[in-house]
């Protein structure tokens, strides 16, 4: 029993690095995503637009199908590493594209949401249009996207098990191997796993939101 404990934990590392990675990677590009959709450059924002609309209206299974073997296919050559490490990279790269699209989508509303008049205020205080951001919107924007962000990424803890699709040997895939073998226990217990790692993540943002309850 301790030994297949001990290679679902080595599975769940799998997990926690791909959320990890996501996390770091998508956020960032998230904002710079939502910035490119509210440019007023139109060309530029229709283009943005139409690839975030086009990675929220596909399944992310596919896209990590389409990442890992479409340049292959296409005679591009793989771009990945062989071995673990490959895949590992290419799951990444799957999820911080998707999550970064519906990062970006929170990220705009958030901005949205934000009343005009608080950004007309700031320009008539002489404040240039970075100052405005960082100092005045910013800070509302944090308050109003934690929810919705909260969702997002909790989503992204399950979702990670779908790295499993290009053979990253994450906590389920390793589990259904003994359920090959008639062994199920270990495949219900990755719940367990799951659960305990979404009821902190439930437990972080809580306090969180109560940190920024003064922004009423």
């Amino acid at each position: 029993m301790s030994v297949i404990l001990g290679r679902l934990c080595e599975g769940f590392i799998i997990n926690c690095q791909i959320f990890g990675l996501t996390l770091v990677f998508s956020i960032p590009l998230g904002l710079l995503v939502c910035f490119g959709s509210m440019s007023r450059f139109k060309p530029l924002s229709w283009l943005v637009k139409t690839f975030v609309w086009i990675i929220r209206g596909t399944p992310l299974m596919l896209q990590l199908l389409v990442i890992f073997l479409g340049p292959g296919l296409l005679g591009w050559g793989t771009p990945w590493p062989a071995g673990n490490s490959g895949r590992l990279m290419a799951a990444v790269v799957a999820f911080v594209i998707n999550y970064a699209c519906y990062f970006s989508e929170i990220f705009r509303g958030g901005i949205e949401s934000v009343p005009r008049g608080q950004y007309e205020a700031g320009q008539v205080l002489g404040m240039t249009k970075p100052q405005i951001f960082f100092k005045v919107t910013l800070l509302q924007l944090v308050k109003r996207i934690v929810p919705p962000m909260g969702n997002e990424i909790i989503t992204l803890v399950k979702d990670t098990s779908l790295a499993r699709i290009i053979s990253n040997k994450e906590i389920i895939m390793t589990a259904n191997e003994y359920a090959a073998k008639g062994l199920i226990w270990p495949l219900f217990s990755t719940a367990i796993f799951f659960l305990v790692f979404v009821g902190v993540l439930t437990l972080l943002f809580g306090w969180f939101e109560r940190k920024l309850d003064y922004f009423r």
